[in-house]
């Protein structure tokens, strides 16, 4: 009984305390919390079986703190970007742009119309649908089928529809018709010579003819395409003219160590919140197989491999065609090749490298940061290297191979790239606060797979 009326007088006493304390607390503006704190430690060091009070009150105390804690984060949650941007109220107008590319064709034209029409490249009559922005093909049109002079015949067709609507059709040279400017046709069917009515008559057409007039003039190696209209059209190169001479930094200029690259710097920053340049490798560069690491012509990307292939088509396309090769003797590069012209042509050049493909997963993903470094880009697609079930995705979307075996002599699946890029406006207007979003998705026939999907808040005068 003695213990039991000691804690009710105890109790008694801390009910008069709190009271007072609370009439007090009021006066003074002294905080709630501050106050429950130092009733606590007045009894735990005044008063019998205080210290157990004040484990009571500081149990209460904390599981307070949690509850208020708890209820604030429901009442009001995190703000998401796709919140920012249903919210937004200002003049600004989002940007957006849709980019389908293919891989190898191979003189097949009904795989080719049955892939353009399942990813809204073309209408039902096989014309320029004006759902796409950009179409990309990666090259190897030719070889393996006869359907060559129609498919070069329909893509500049479709070249200049999609021009007259406004979009563009980025075309590229794969090795193949490489193969074939040189003379080497060990994959030409003798049915697809008998399209063009002799060999003869084939050689003119990819020569002066209108495929060869067509591959010079609408035609390249490699492309880079910036994803937003403020970083320039389609090819401007990286690093622009301006900023060559700008290559390399020291202590000096502050912000950079000791001849770490520009490129590099950008690329390893633009991602950051407080980038000043946050599109600057806001691009992505499209090629026929690969751009190897130790590739000497990588800069200023994409004009120096583009000028060493039209100074190597050229004497190519000019020179006295050689007999085909077989049955003929492999003709090879003109003896006026230049080195670089050599190199571009070789395994380790951008039309036959597949180290993308070939390197296991550590050793790609290592290596390809400073490849898009030096191109001005944040991911590569490319096709020359068959995967005929998937197109694959590597080092998180940074390297993707389109190249699916879409041909009937492969057998592969049929299969296009979508890419969607989009920038909305968000917040007052005066902050100039956006979000970036890039999805990108494997198309087939019966199916569609996410390969990438990211976003970001990004700050800048955006504005096309």
């Amino acid at each position: 009984m003695g213990a039991g009326r000691t804690l009710v007088a105890v109790a008694l006493v801390a009910i008069s305390l709190v009271y007072c304390l609370h009439s007090l607390r009021l006066h003074l503006l002294i905080p709630k919390d501050e106050a429950i704190h130092w009733v606590s430690e007045t009894l735990k060091h005044s008063v019998p079986l205080g210290d157990k009070i004040h484990s009571l009150i500081n149990s209460k105390l904390a599981q307070g703190y949690a509850d208020a804690a708890a209820s604030k984060a429901k009442a009001q949650p995190e703000e998401t970007l796709t919140s920012k941007i249903q919210r937004y109220k200002g003049s600004r107008t989002p940007y957006t742009r849709h980019i389908v590319a293919v891989g190898d064709l191979h003189g097949d034209l009904p795989n080719a119309r049955r892939v353009l029409k399942f990813s809204d490249v073309i209408d039902e009559y096989d014309n320029w649908s004006g759902n796409v922005d950009f179409f990309v093909q990666t090259g190897d049109i030719i070889d393996r089928g006869d359907d060559t002079i129609a498919l070069f015949t329909w893509m500049d067709k479709l070249r200049g529809q999609a021009t007259a609507s406004g979009a563009t059709v980025l075309s590229h040279l794969g090795n193949h018709e490489w193969m074939n400017m040189i003379g080497d046709w060990r994959y030409v069917y003798p049915t697809e010579i008998k399209t063009f009515g002799s060999v003869a008559a084939r050689q003119e057409m990819l020569s002066s003819g209108l495929i060869g007039r067509s591959w010079a003039s609408n035609y390249s190696t490699t492309s880079r395409l910036p994803l937003h209209p403020s970083l320039g059209p389609p090819n401007t190169p990286y690093p622009s003219p301006a900023t060559l001479k700008h290559l390399h930094y020291s202590k000096e200029d502050g912000d950079f160590e000791v001849d770490i690259d520009f490129d590099v710097w950008m690329f390893n920053n633009h991602r950051k919140p407080e980038s000043k340049d946050p599109l600057s490798h806001a691009a992505i560069s499209f090629v026929h197989g690969g751009l190897s690491p130790t590739y000497k012509g990588l800069t200023p990307f994409p004009s120096k491999i583009n000028e060493v292939a039209a100074s190597l088509m050229r004497k190519l396309q000019r020179r006295q065609q050689p007999p085909p090769h077989p049955p003929n003797p492999y003709p090879g590069l003109p003896e006026s090749a230049t080195t670089e012209e050599k190199e571009l042509y070789d395994s380790n050049g951008p039309l036959w490298y597949r180290g993308w493909a070939q390197d296991d997963e550590t050793t790609a993903c290592k290596k390809v940061d400073g490849v898009l470094a030096k191109t001005g880009t944040r991911r590569m697609i490319m096709g020359h290297t068959p995967d005929f079930n998937n197109i694959v995705s590597r080092c998180n979307g940074k390297i993707i191979i389109i190249d699916t075996g879409i041909s009937h002599a492969y057998g592969g699946v049929l299969s296009a790239l979508s890419i969607h890029y989009t920038v909305h406006p968000i917040g007052d207007d005066a902050e100039q606060k956006w979000v970036e979003r890039e999805v990108i998705s494997a198309l087939y026939e019966e199916k569609r797979t996410m390969i990438v999907d990211e976003e970001r808040e990004i700050v800048g005068d955006f504005q096309v």
